[in-house]
């Protein structure tokens, strides 16, 4: 029977850790990192007013190796809390001791925007502000929930493209009325054939990348319904935990948002207001 002992279990670990963080690193260069820090720095001060609170907060980041009665030879720790000389924390400081992929994790839980890393999101986001409350609001809670709950964060992002199509849909220059009632799949079937993507005036290019959508849909509400937790599962089913496919998902769900709702304002602007001319002054 193969026996692994603590301080090898945590120097596995340590390997594993080190080696996403090198990957994230890689692809997050140190000049973004300095914005993303000092975007993160002031998200932090907003939310939180008083040292004690944020260290608080950076606190539940912080991971260690730290074995009170045992060997720590090999101790290892995820960042370092920087203290200044008064024992207040030194968020800047602390901040860059981080890893490219902590700084990620809190720029998402925080609401940060990160354009260079999750690039349609941010304008995803403003799109939605303007037009639909509720998707924005579901859309955002499914952004903070990637890392922590990607399971939750799928589910979600499939209630916000459901929101955004039902929003479009509501329009009275619209044909097809819906009972409200329907799947991710069925409204985007709707919303196609209303928008008439795949006819033949199209290049065949255009109308594969719109029968595509319909696939692309229809996968997202899979994947809600059958690989997260909004439906009852056992303890065989798969689950979403890999944060990897979640950050791919909504990004999909972002960029076929997007696409829907820039279609919908180009094929069917808003009227704009008849004002009255000939209205007489009253003297």
């Amino acid at each position: 029977m193969l026996v692994v002992t603590l301080g090898e279990r945590c120097r596995h670990e340590k390997t594993i850790f080190n080696k996403i963080d090198k990957i994230m690193d890689d692809l997050i260069s140190p000049k973004y990192q300095m914005q993303l820090i000092a975007s993160v720095e002031k998200a932090i001060w907003d939310e939180y007013k008083s040292y004690k609170q944020v260290r608080l907060y950076i606190e539940k980041w912080y991971q260690n190796n730290y074995e009170p009665y045992g060997f720590n030879n090999d101790f290892w720790e995820n960042f370092k809390i920087v203290e200044k000389s008064n024992k207040d924390i030194d968020l800047t400081l602390t901040l860059h001791s981080m890893s490219g992929s902590d700084i990620l994790k809190i720029a998402i839980d925080l609401g940060v925007d990160t354009p260079d890393f999750i690039p349609s999101i941010p304008t995803f986001k403003n799109e939605l502000k303007s037009d639909s409350k509720t998707a924005y609001d579901t859309f955002t809670k499914a952004y903070k929930q990637i890392e922590n709950d990607p399971s939750t964060a799928v589910g979600l992002a499939n209630s916000a493209l459901e929101s955004i199509i039902k929003e479009i849909l509501k329009d009275e220059r619209i044909s097809c009325k819906i009972s409200g009632g329907e799947t991710l799949y069925k409204l985007t079937s709707i919303i196609l054939k209303e928008f008439n993507i795949t006819n033949k005036e199209h290049p065949i290019e255009i109308k594969t990348i719109g029968s595509s959508l319909l696939a692309i849909n229809q996968a997202i509400e899979k994947l809600r319904s059958e690989k997260t937790d909004f439906h009852g599962k056992t303890d065989d089913d798969y689950l979403i935990s890999d944060t990897i496919y979640t950050y791919f998902i909504i990004n999909s769900v972002a960029t076929v948002g997007l696409f829907l709702n820039s279609y919908y304002k180009t094929k069917f602007p808003k009227p704009e207001p008849i004002i009255d001319t000939n209205d007489e002054l009253p003297f």
